[in-house]
């Protein structure tokens, strides 16, 4: 006997918002299902089978395709970007799934530390927009214990980078640095729609790098972020360093405090080389600091060594050369643990494991947080952080 083909009910509205939403083409659609069309003229409905399919190609929850108009999706933090194309522009399903994975992520730790805590951080939410961007860069970076000096001996920008986000976690920030949803590796996020955000909490702030972009960058973003748990304000940001018309004071500060941070103007002015040509200076001096040319650019022309015309052409010039480098130089695999111990912190890791070998978080939802999948992973994962 023939199981009777089972149709769900869509309104054609809910298909065509989450077309619009995945940022799809529509002709592409159509390719992946031939009958599209006749659902969204109410002809035909499509079987349980192909709306799952359809989900998950436009990642979108299933659940939405039940309702009878689209909801409103906003970001739950407040947004800082400035990006021409994104000001206006509906946030993508990627971001929004970080932002709110990130979000379950930061109530289960805060739970946990509360137990293992004291009292909460009292630098969160510690200064005002007021305060002076140098004293403040000064108190982050003497918290952080994170100097020029340390950077200087540094061989890579990798290895800035990797003690950098050490040195911030062990001020009890997490800090989860990804270029993927979750661990979706067919799920990559654009670093022309956000480049990091922050998640402020007393006992559990957070900050979220955007791995995309480069490396270099990534220290600037890192910067920034920390300005923003600081100043106790949450937010997601694209963290341009050059200022634009109509950017919020907030992003403004923290870029000026995060510059300030890692290239403090009085270092520059006194390792700055005056009759060098600028593109050997300006790469010496990245170097040496361990942040993008971009970067020493910037504070370059806020020191007053390189007029306005100079700074827009050289950074113009020097933005398309790093775009074309880091397109060629994009790495592919990698070692899944140390990647997997990136994405999600390492103090969040360690927590979660040892919650679960305790009995007191469930080792279903250990996998869930830690976007693993089974006992054997979790047993590799806790032998690589050394727990128990």
């Amino acid at each position: 006997m023939r199981t009777k083909t089972v149709r769900v009910s869509v309104a054609p509205e809910m298909l065509r918002w989450a077309q619009a939403r995945s940022g799809l083409r529509a002709s592409e659609l159509q390719k992946a299902f031939p009958k599209l069309t006749a659902w969204e003229q109410g002809t035909l409905q499509p079987t349980l089978k192909q709306l799952e399919k359809f989900a998950r190609k436009t990642k979108t929850p299933i659940g939405y395709f039940f309702l009878e108009t689209p909801p409103e999706e906003r970001l739950p933090i407040p947004d800082f970007r400035t990006m021409p194309g994104v000001v206006g522009r509906r946030p993508s399903p990627d971001l929004l799934e970080v932002i709110y994975l990130c979000q379950q992520r930061q109530e289960w730790y805060r739970d946990y530390i509360q137990g293992m805590r004291e009292r909460p951080l009292d630098f969160v939410g510690s200064v005002e927009l007021n305060d002076a961007v140098v004293q403040v860069a000064a108190t982050i970076r003497t918290r952080v214990e994170f100097n020029i000096e340390q950077r200087r001996r540094m061989a890579s920008w990798e290895e800035a980078r990797r003690r950098f986000i050490e040195s911030v976690e062990a001020t009890g920030v997490l800090v989860m640095v990804s270029g993927v949803v979750g661990s979706n590796t067919h799920r990559k996020l654009d670093p022309e729609e956000f480049r990091g955000f922050a998640l402020v909490d007393e006992w559990a702030p957070l900050i979220f790098i955007n791995a995309a972009d480069s490396k270099a960058a990534q220290m600037f973003t890192l910067a920034h972020e920390l300005a923003h748990v600081w100043l106790g304000q949450s937010g997601v940001s694209d963290v341009q360093i050059t200022k634009r018309p109509g950017e919020p004071q907030v992003e403004r500060w923290c870029n000026q405090v995060a510059a300030e941070m890692l290239v403090p103007m009085s270092v520059l002015q006194n390792l700055h080389r005056r009759n060098r040509p600028l593109d050997e200076e300006m790469k010496r001096l990245a170097r040496e600091f361990k942040v993008s040319t971009l970067v020493i650019l910037r504070r370059l022309h806020d020191a007053g060594a390189i007029d306005g015309e100079v700074f827009r052409r050289t950074f113009a010039s020097e933005l398309e050369r790093l775009k074309g480098f880091k397109k060629a130089a994009e790495p592919g695999g990698g070692d899944f643990y140390r990647t997997l111990k990136t994405r999600v912190g390492r103090p969040f890791a360690e927590a979660v494991i040892v919650s679960a070998l305790e009995g007191r978080t469930l080792f279903r939802d250990a996998y869930q947080m830690l976007g693993i999948r089974n006992p054997k992973t979790f047993e590799r994962l806790t032998h690589e952080l050394g727990v128990f």
